[in-house]
């Protein structure tokens, strides 16, 4: 099998190259690192090009059988008004471009990134597939990135949208910039902890994405995220028992808000997430619990 992954040198991208070429797959990632060397495989081709922008990248989805998109400026640094184009630009682009260079009625499946983001600011609501799109800035962005990758079914293209939690591993993500606070004794709840937090283990947001490649049935929206949710609150315990370390170091809200503006609200968001699409399927999650997932990693 010959895999395709946009953004393959990043936290979840990194993982998704050494999970497939552990198992005997043809990888090619496209990144905009010059380092041709990063992983060292006979298996493995890098080419270091800007997706937004059409290019000789685009040859190589003329015999691939899987394209997995990550492509997309960060979201945490200040959201100048730049910025925000940039981050909007960014995947919409790179996107649209992937998708022109898949030929009309190539039985590839696209699994497209997309975040939780899409639900906005949606309180205690339980949040499947099936629910609405939200109104603020990162809502209307994976909006419309679905939009255009959803442009790939009018070619025959399977489309998935992995609409994926907070990611958690030991190599990256939310945990290594949430870590060193509570190591320093100043960990904490952000806001008022009421919030809910969906969240994922690299590890089954890995065995996910090989389901949604694999089952045919599966396409448009699916959550990447535990079926266990937590408040911001019990995640912060959670931490702060596994490291020893107290966890009662609240980050106001108006402080967050204050500081990072519009960022700071997104991360101040609340969205109850259930992943029924992968239950549906028969999805076993390997970290269902929020304590075991962080204990698998923390630690070390």
């Amino acid at each position: 099998m010959k895999i395709f992954i946009a953004g393959g040198l990043g936290f979840i991208g990194g993982n998704l190259v050494n999970f497939f070429l552990h198992k005997g797959y043809q990888v090619t990632a496209v990144g905009t690192r010059s380092n041709p060397h990063a992983v060292d495989h006979h298996n493995f081709t890098y080419i270091a090009a800007d997706m937004t922008i059409k290019g000789d990248w685009q040859e190589e989805l003329e015999d691939i059988d899987v394209a997995i998109n990550l492509v997309g400026r960060t979201i945490f640094k200040p959201w100048t008004k730049r910025y925000k184009n940039q981050i909007h630009d960014s995947r919409i682009l790179s996107t649209r471009n992937l998708v022109d260079s898949i030929q009309k009625n190539k039985k590839i499946v696209l699994c497209n990134a997309s975040a939780v983001g899409y639900y906005g600011n949606r309180g205690d609501e339980i949040l499947e597939e099936t629910a609405s799109q939200g109104n603020d800035f990162l809502a209307k962005v994976t909006g419309d990135w679905e939009g255009e990758a959803l442009k790939g079914e009018e070619k025959g293209i399977r489309v998935v949208m992995t609409r994926f939690g907070i990611v958690l591993g030991k190599d990256g993500g939310a945990m290594k910039k949430m870590l060193p606070a509570f190591r320093y004794f100043a960990g904490g709840p952000m806001g008022n902890g009421r919030q809910w937090f969906p969240w994922i283990h690299m590890d089954d947001l890995l065995s996910a994405v090989m389901l949604v490649m694999e089952n045919t049935n599966i396409k448009g929206p699916v959550n990447f995220c535990s079926p266990q949710p937590v408040r911001n609150r019990d995640l912060a315990k959670t931490l702060g028992r596994i490291l020893n370390r107290p966890s009662f170091m609240p980050a106001p809200g108006f402080m967050i808000r204050l500081i990072l503006g519009e960022l700071g609200s997104s991360l101040l968001c609340s969205q109850h997430c259930v992943p029924r699409v992968l239950l549906k399927h028969g999805f076993i999650f390997k970290y269902p619990d929020i304590r075991d997932a962080i204990q698998n990693f923390a630690q070390r």
